[in-house]
């Protein structure tokens, strides 16, 4: 159970944790864990309707204040009600949400239900969750995968807090249910860098006071929000800029102004003792630590949003994420995988836009990027993955560009580009080709998924991935021949990034560089590390 709050960008010190036991459908359930998952405790079916109960002991809140329950995460529909009475319903299984139960709740014990509904909808973003876990497609989770918590706060609250930086400059945007008096200050360490009663403003870092972020040096300053009504918030915010370049004629980033190059890998964010969660907070922090002692800098983070936890160990520890939306509607495995792998790469946009579900995706789609908008480890977003949900692409692009004008973003991963999009992003599984970067930044969005069964003997059976290793010595030689051949001769002549596919196994495949488990790290680190050497050298060319 995880004891850290769930909400790093907007915390305060006093909330309640509702993770434990609940009952589900009768029976007890260790919640946030879903039920598919063995660290829920759920035996048996799981049904396509879930009813979660659970008593909690409260005090009616005094001159004024309100209370909040809050989701993290709930999948795909959810309605809540507090001692039998409708407190607000949610769509979408990846995003959180809160009411403001203060006129429902009662001194004593309360009755928090909730009734979530998971059909596997494709009219809702749902990723790679199947009812029939095969090859890339995995299980599926249900209902309350995310923490749940109460926080009690003054009448006078802050609702939201919006910050930008660049490597200078901060600037804000502080909502309240009062609208006035509120006081921000911004530090280093015990020094205040700005202090300001505006509710929107910006101003400039003192410049023997700037720090900025970045995987060498992930600094993050300290936020503090006051309003009159005796609410305080605490935050974090970083100085960083990604921008697009051109050198000569050939495409590049840079980062604070240096050239960059996002050496990354696929991460899918599956655990095989929760599925969607790991058993405890600090399996985030290790998985990227691990990354960057073989010199990674980079995640991709595969259509799946994470608990906002991963986002800030990212931000804490120095690594970039690539975020990729969740893919939505119907997938063919002919149009989709088939024709483009053999090189029919060049398809005509679907022109759908007026449905249910191309409105829900967008709409979700911006709501993600808001949610998500304080990390400043996200550097970059991914819209369609190959062509998998695609529809108005360009459009697409110039609606998530207007919400997020200072990332990248990489609108049609891996084929299918129409005319949008910040990178030029190629997908290359089965064999090592000659990349040939054109005006774009080229992203090199997923390669290798070399397979090392490591899985003891009895769970041998189907096997997903792009080619069979005998060894932890043949799989490192194999991505190190890969990365030399196809990856550093094109690092410079505008191949900005490269993400080796994947991090961990998870299920059935068995293309990571670490065992679903991560018991077993299957490649060689120092090794791995040399690769990353040679192309901070190429970048350096």
């Amino acid at each position: 159970m995880y004891s850290d709050h769930p909400r790093p960008l907007l915390r305060r010190k006093q909330w309640t944790d509702l993770n434990g036991t609940w009952r589900l459908n009768g029976r007890e359930i260790n919640v946030p864990y879903p039920p598919q998952a063995p660290l829920s405790g759920w035996k048996g079916e799981v049904p396509e309707h879930l009813t979660y109960e659970r008593q909690v002991d409260l005090e009616l809140p005094a001159d004024g204040s309100r209370t909040y329950v809050n989701f993290g995460a709930v999948d795909q529909k959810a309605s809540v009600y507090v001692n039998g009475e409708y407190a607000g319903s949610h769509e979408g299984g990846y995003l959180p949400f809160s009411f403001d139960i203060t006129d429902l709740i009662v001194s004593g014990t309360n009755v928090l239900r909730v009734e979530a509904e998971d059909t596997l909808s494709h009219d809702y973003p749902y990723g790679k969750q199947t009812a029939r876990p095969a090859g890339m497609w995995y299980t599926a989770v249900s209902g309350i995968w995310q923490t749940v918590w109460m926080e009690t706060v003054p009448e006078d609250h802050v609702t939201e807090l919006w910050i930008d930086t660049d490597t200078e400059k901060v600037s804000w945007r502080i909502s309240s249910s009062a609208g006035k008096g509120i006081h921000l200050t911004v530090s280093e360490g015990n020094e205040e860098v700005i202090s300001s009663d505006l509710a929107e403003g910006s101003a400039m870092i003192p410049e023997d006071r700037r720090r900025l972020w970045s995987p060498d040096d992930p600094f993050l300053y300290d936020v503090r929000v006051t309003t009159p009504g005796g609410d305080e918030v605490f935050s974090y915010l970083a100085l960083r800029e990604i921008t697009p370049v051109d050198r000569d004629g050939v495409p590049g980033l840079c980062l604070n102004g240096n050239p960059v190059f996002l050496h990354g890998v696929l991460d899918q964010g599956y655990f095989p003792e929760g599925i969607f969660l790991p058993g405890e907070s600090g399996a985030y922090e290790r998985d990227i630590l691990l990354l960057k002692e073989m010199g990674f800098n980079t995640l991709r983070k595969h259509i799946k949003i994470e608990p906002e936890r991963f986002y800030y160990e990212c931000d804490r520890l120095g690594m970039l994420v690539i975020q990729d939306m969740v893919n939505s509607g119907d997938y063919s495995f002919l149009r989709d995988t088939v024709l483009p792998t053999i090189g029919i790469k060049k398809i005509r946009d679907r022109r759908e836009g007026t449905g249910k579900r191309e409105e829900f995706f967008l709409s979700h789609m911006k709501e993600t990027a808001r949610r998500l908008h304080g990390h400043p480890c996200i550097v970059a977003f991914t819209v369609f993955n190959e062509g998998w949900g695609q529809f108005n692409s360009d459009s697409a692009y110039e609606i998530l560009k207007a919400e997020e004008p200072e990332r990248l973003i990489d609108t049609t991963s891996g084929w299918f580009a129409q005319s949008l999009s910040d990178f030029d992003s190629e997908h290359v599984y089965f064999r090592t080709v000659t990349l040939h970067p054109l005006k774009r930044p080229m992203l090199l969005s997923e390669c290798g998924g070399f397979v090392y069964d490591t899985r003891p003997e009895k769970w041998n059976g189907m096997v997903w991935g792009y080619g069979r290793c005998r060894s932890s010595e043949e799989l490192t030689d194999r991505i190190a021949d890969m990365y030399r051949r196809m990856v550093i001769p094109a690092v410079g002549k505008g191949l900005c990034g490269c993400i080796y596919t994947q991090l961990s196994d998870v299920e059935n495949e068995l293309n990571g560089l670490v065992s679903y488990d991560r018991s077993e790290v299957k490649v060689s680190v120092e090794r791995i590390m040399e690769i990353s050497k040679d192309i901070k050298a190429a970048l350096k060319k």
